[in-house]
């Protein structure tokens, strides 16, 4: 018995995924489904359902052929914002043929050596000013997608200071995450919920600024305490077992030893690095850019990295699919993840979840009401990982019913972006969190062990301001 424990290995990304679509294509099978009528919000301009128009439609069971095609369909489905896992996958496939391009100058190693040289006895700090940075992109445009460019860059500096990929890991997830779970102006959650709930996004932004701040800090202080104990005793990783594999996989021999110097030429290429994810994020928070012109964004980078390093074109080609195939895996995760919904979508499980969830909150106390609606929000965005996808699709429904108790509309849409910002630290369903982790080379069952303890002082402290909420 005691040999049978000890040889379980936790299950891949890929086989937990798999496993989440048959049980959701089983669903289809005994759940008697219903669908909303749907109307165009021209404020949105997207269909939103219609509160009391639920009614029971004919199943469409989900078969083997549809859970063997859901993983390859997901690359091509569109969720509420018009955008496909296709899209991401490209990108994250950019991004590592950038990286490969990159790395094989040696200038990224010998940068971050230098740069622990600099910061010794200091580099704990780089941990709050970090997730203040990610946080800041999560509250004000939604950071997601756009976050999968660090992964691979943090995370050596993490493992080069003492710490290790868990560290790496969590202050861009648990940092950005924490931004959107605390939204004030972002567009993809804060707007779209308060647009869909009929009440301007500034009513209920002192409560998320409360929210963000402490929330921030919690886990600042988190992922700080566990950082520091890795970093006195190594055995105290999660991942201690990987320590050497990690050390190899992510600290490249390039850069040669310790006390080797940037020359000019890998300065300048540092700056061509920096000044990529400078572009993309102003491309993106004030122009307007997506999926597309990101990629291209480092695309353009590489081959003026290539140039500056004076790589051979054959060299500059080879390395940028080397990295990119790094990430391959990264962008397969992406497209299987988004199955799961292409699933639930097709078997009309979605409005079903949504019509049962409405039905629990009604004719409950205000405290108890708003936290009732906090859990079923928990429990519907682990099927739509979406903000604005649970937004367009939760908010029309739920919010009016807030009307019936005397709660806020506003608080509604607290509730609504908490929870999915909650949950999309952990979801298996959402593409950014599980491409994270197979960036960063962190099983999942580790994450769910590291995140537990916070996620339930997180908890606490949402259910804490939406009841004080009700009475305000």
């Amino acid at each position: 018995m005691s040999n049978t424990m000890s040889s379980f290995k936790f299950p891949t990304a890929f086989t937990i995924l798999f496993a989440l679509i048959a049980a959701m294509a089983a669903a289809t099978w005994v759940v008697d489904v219903g669908q909303y009528d749907r109307v165009e919000n021209a404020e949105l301009g997207k269909e939103v359902p219609v509160p009391g128009s639920f009614k029971p439609v004919e199943p469409n069971p989900q078969g083997i052929g549809d859970v063997v095609l859901a993983p390859i369909n997901g690359f091509f489905d569109i969720d509420s914002y018009e955008v496909r896992a296709m899209d991401v996958a490209l990108f994250v496939l950019f991004i590592g043929g950038f990286l490969g391009v990159v790395n094989a100058t040696g200038a990224i190693d010998v940068g971050i050596k230098n740069a622990m040289v600099a910061m010794a006895g200091k580099e704990k700090w780089m941990i709050p000013i970090l997730m203040a940075l990610f946080a800041a992109g999560g509250t004000i445009y939604g950071m997601a997608e756009e976050s999968l460019a660090f992964y691979a860059i943090l995370i050596p500096v993490m493992i080069r200071a003492g710490y290790d990929s868990v560290t790496g890991v969590a202050i861009i997830m648990l940092g950005a995450a924490i931004g959107t779970l605390g939204s004030t102006i972002n567009p993809f959650a804060t707007v779209i919920a308060s647009n869909a709930a009929g009440v301007p996004f500034t009513d209920g932004i002192g409560l998320r600024l409360v929210i963000l701040l402490v929330g921030w800090l919690i886990c600042v202080l988190y992922v700080m305490r566990y950082a520091e104990k890795v970093r006195r005793d190594p055995s105290a990783s999660l991942v201690a077992d990987m320590k050497e594999a990690n050390e190899q996989h992510f600290l490249s021999e390039a850069g040669g030893d310790d006390d080797a110097q940037l020359s000019g030429r890998q300065k300048l290429i540092l700056a061509v690095f920096g000044l990529s994810f400078v572009v993309m994020i102003y491309g993106v928070s004030m122009a307007g850019w997506w999926m597309a012109k990101m990629a291209t964004v480092f695309m353009v980078a590489a081959i003026i990295v290539g140039i500056i390093g004076k790589m051979s074109e054959e060299n500059l080609v080879k390395n940028f699919v080397a990295g990119a195939g790094e990430l391959l895996g990264v962008a397969l995760i992406i497209g299987v993840a988004r199955g799961v919904v292409v699933i639930m979508d097709a078997g009309f499980l979605s409005d079903t979840v949504l019509h049962w969830s409405a039905g629990v909150v009604t004719g409950l106390s205000d405290i108890a009401f708003i936290n009732a609606m906090y859990w079923l929000q928990v429990l519907m965005s682990f099927f739509v990982p979406s903000s604005s996808g649970l937004a367009v699709l939760s908010m029309p429904i739920m919010a009016p019913l807030a009307d019936f108790v005397g709660v806020g509309r506003d608080l509604a849409v607290t509730a609504y972006q908490s929870a999915n910002g909650l949950v999309n630290m952990i979801n298996p369903t959402f593409a950014v969190v599980m491409g994270g982790l197979a960036i960063g080379r962190v099983r999942y069952d580790i994450w769910l062990r590291f995140t537990w303890p916070l996620l339930l002082m997180l908890t606490i402290l949402i259910m804490a301001v939406l009841s004080v909420g009700t009475i305000l």
